[in-house]
């Protein structure tokens, strides 16, 4: 019942009721990620390229899919990353989440939101003002 709820009111918990019956209807299965994101093609999109989409496996994050994932849901490559035993080269970096919004997010030097102090101001800067 949980679940049925989650579906009904938000659209950020794995899929929506609509999304649901769309997979449904036109969905065929293509593969699933590390992460658990489950990956579907089926009719064709605006451009006249099948349609293809991703249920996530909790929170809806963009940022959650592979880089090989990646490539193929946006039409980069037409085969999916299980079909041609795809291997992330050496210099892509694992998957981090999102952090933005949370308190581990990135917080330069001075900012308001940071737990640091401003740096002091040293009087080598003028601001510009209009018509000087």
């Amino acid at each position: 019942m949980k679940k049925f709820l989650l579906q009904l009111f938000t659209w950020w918990n794995g899929e929506t009721l609509n999304t649901r019956f769309h997979t449904w209807r036109h969905g065929k299965r293509v593969g699933e990620d590390e992460f658990g994101n489950v990956y579907y093609e089926g009719g064709t999109d605006s451009e006249g390229r099948t349609r293809r989409w991703v249920i996530y496996n909790g929170y809806s994050e963009a940022s959650a899919i592979p880089p090989g994932w990646h490539g193929w849901i946006h039409h980069r490559v037409d085969t999916a990353p299980w079909k041609e035993n795809y291997k992330p080269r050496e210099w892509q970096k694992a998957h981090r989440p999102n952090l933005t919004g949370t308190a581990a997010a990135y917080r330069p030097k001075g900012s308001v939101l940071g737990n640091q102090h401003r740096p002091q101001v040293t009087g080598d800067y003028d601001a510009w003002t209009p018509g000087s």
